[in-house]
């Protein structure tokens, strides 16, 4: 039968052929057939009749610009096509804005308000208002109207201080003049706490192909330890010290970190010191207006008859304490994509972080209790000797030793 090769070669040479050449190449077949051509032609292939009836028009005609074969010449001719939906659709750009920023548009009534703007969610809520559209298509207009799919950034940190980037200027004063003096300037802080266990730890790591570290599928944390890194970072040296707690971060507990980085390290680099300049956060268990930090650092003055500066940084800047980027990231670099398994584990992964640029850190488990809920009274208070700076008192004091 005829209809058996042209199906065959259809079949053959269709996936090679852009629509300007499937039309003609159609065409010719349904005049080469004769009469009844052209709905023979569209019953073997499947194409609709108009088609082969205009490549039919289209093939008999002398050439032209709009009908040469080439890549360079239209396959339709000018105008051809289906309209663009902008074009014919002149409310849907507005009505697709208003669903995705409802609150600038001044629309509290968005079906979208409270829920995820899906590419499907979209499409449902544009046909609701009598457009139809695919989800396809609502990605397709996003984009063109300027939109891409993106994560929060954090970037506000609530209202700045009046004196932030003073405070700022204090804390580089001081720092330039302790380092000047050969003076140890430390910058403290409590990492995050680690669930201690066989639970997955973010990052990844080489390993065999195919052969993932297999940890629990379940990490309760109220069900497992947790190892509390309390770091303190040597400006001048670039060198840290993290003490692992398995109790709690109090002040206390802030306070013995201290102390051990300086028993450990402190005194062998720094053995004419008779101050030490602490940078902290304002809040947690080394913050401002923890009575327990200052009663606790009063007794590690006396002890090593140490005068202790501390500048706090200034509410919501606790990313810019140098211990968070040049000790805590390099740590978490470190044991990335490695379990937890043991305090052990902890402890070794933290001594082992090092960097190019020489840094070196030690770290020691601190199996002591440091309970909560110690409350230091109004005459606890007055036996410590602490002396506010001019400029915001509260943030910038030092304490000295009590003279015998």
């Amino acid at each position: 039968m005829q209809s058996e090769p042209i199906k065959t070669r259809f079949e053959l040479l269709n996936r090679h052929l852009d629509e300007r050449s499937r039309r003609l190449w159609l065409a010719a077949e349904a005049i080469s057939y004769g009469r009844g051509g052209i709905s023979n032609v569209s019953k073997i292939t499947g194409v609709a009749r108009n088609t082969i009836s205009d490549g039919c028009k289209e093939v008999t005609q002398p050439p032209s610009p709009n009908n040469l074969l080439g890549p360079t010449k239209r396959i339709r001719n000018t105008g051809g096509g289906r309209k663009r939906l902008i074009e014919k659709d002149n409310k849907i750009l507005a009505d697709l804005t208003a669903l995705i920023e409802p609150y600038t548009r001044g629309d509290p009534d968005s079906p979208l308000l409270w829920t995820t703007k899906s590419l499907r969610n979209l499409a449902s809520a544009m046909k609701n208002k009598g457009h139809n559209v695919s989800f396809r298509t609502i990605g397709s207009l996003l984009k063109n109207l300027g939109y891409s799919l993106q994560s929060n950034r954090k970037t506000h940190e609530g209202e700045s201080h009046v004196d932030r980037n003073s405070q700022f200027e204090h804390i580089y004063s001081q720092c330039k003049l302790f380092i000047d003096e050969n003076q140890p300037v430390i910058s403290i802080d409590a990492k995050k706490k680690e669930l201690v266990g066989n639970f997955k730890n973010n990052g990844k790591e080489w390993r065999p192909v195919s052969e993932p570290e297999l940890v629990n599928v379940y990490d309760f944390p109220s069900t497992c330890d947790k190892a509390i890194p309390y770091g303190v970072y040597d400006v001048a040296n670039n060198m840290g010290w993290v003490s692992v707690g398995m109790d709690h971060d109090t002040a206390s507990f802030a306070v013995e970190s201290i102390r051990r980085w300086w028993k450990i390290m402190g005194s062998d680099l720094y053995p004419k010191a008779k101050k030490i300049l602490i940078t902290a956060d304002c809040g947690g268990s080394n913050g401002y207006r923890t009575r327990l930090w200052k009663k606790e650092l009063q007794q590690f003055a006396n002890e090593e008859s140490l005068s202790i500066k501390v500048c706090h940084l200034p509410p919501g800047t606790s990313k810019w304490n140098k211990v968070e980027h040049r000790l805590f990231s390099y740590i978490s670099i470190n044991w990335r994509g490695k379990p937890l398994t043991s305090f052990e584990v902890i402890v070794n992964l933290i001594a082992s972080t090092k960097t190019v640029t020489g840094l070196m850190v030690k770290s020691a488990l601190d199996n002591r209790l440091y309970p909560k809920g110690i409350k230091i009274t109004d005459k606890e208070m007055e036996t410590i000797n602490l002396t506010r700076d001019s400029f915001h008192g509260e943030w910038n004091y030092s304490i000295h030793p009590h003279i015998d």
